[in-house]
């Protein structure tokens, strides 16, 4: 049996633990065994939803030959961030899908990347490390989604989009096919995108159109 751990432990996280959960209930493989936090987040024996924080990052590359690690941090930024911090060390990463969402077998996903419930997943698409595809997402044929990227709940990618790494898409974003959504730009809730977005940038509206350029590199803050 794989000995599972969630770095985080907030809704994300929470809803991760649900993924496993659900996975359990018709495969025995894999257990998860408690969550990991930087302290100021959590104390050691802390219970969330019936599991303990095992302990901070430390404790995490500690017990690495024996476990596995997901990283359920909501944000892209925050989520690169902790990655860089413990990539070094040697942790091994698992992929996990919900029983309930529908993909098709030509699909590739990368380490440490999750897909929740209700997802609707066409064929020949690339999913990269560290993603999160939220609940009710619908996915077309032909898609690229790079690493730590986030779909927030009930987006709709059409077919041959490549969203670049570390893109954040808000609640319900609509893309239509044939876009590049550059890497660490962001997409607010309900947009419609109909043409390209260039990186570093943060688009809304319907269509969507340009209200922030961010500084290149912007994400390197938080490493």
């Amino acid at each position: 049996m794989d000995k599972i751990v969630i770095i985080g432990a907030g809704g994300h996280a929470r809803a991760v633990l649900d993924v496993i959960e659900a996975i359990q209930l018709s495969d025995n493989s894999i257990e998860c065994i408690g969550f990991v936090v930087d302290r100021e987040y959590g104390e050691p024996g802390t219970m969330v939803n019936g599991l303990p924080i095992l302990g901070d990052i430390q404790w995490l590359v500690a017990a690495k030959r024996n476990i596995y690690a997901v990283c359920a941090i909501g944000a892209p930024h925050l989520r690169y961030g902790m990655i860089r911090r413990v990539e070094d060390a040697g942790l091994k990463f698992r992929s996990l899908a919900h029983p309930k969402a529908i993909m098709t077998k030509r699909i590739t996903i990368g380490e440490g990347s999750i897909v929740q419930a209700g997802c609707v997943l066409s064929n020949n698409i690339v999913i990269g490390r560290h993603v999160y595809i939220a609940s009710t997402c619908v996915v077309g044929h032909d898609v690229i989604i790079g690493d730590f990227v986030q779909v927030s709940p009930g987006c709709h990618i059409a077919g041959y989009v490549n969203v670049g790494e570390g893109c954040f898409m808000g609640t319900g974003a609509n893309i239509v096919d044939r876009i590049i959504i550059d890497q660490w730009s962001r997409v607010g809730a309900g947009s419609t995108i109909i043409k390209d977005v260039e990186p570093n940038t943060t688009v809304v509206g319907c269509p969507g159109k340009v209200v922030k350029h961010l500084e290149k590199d912007w994400h390197l803050g938080n490493v």
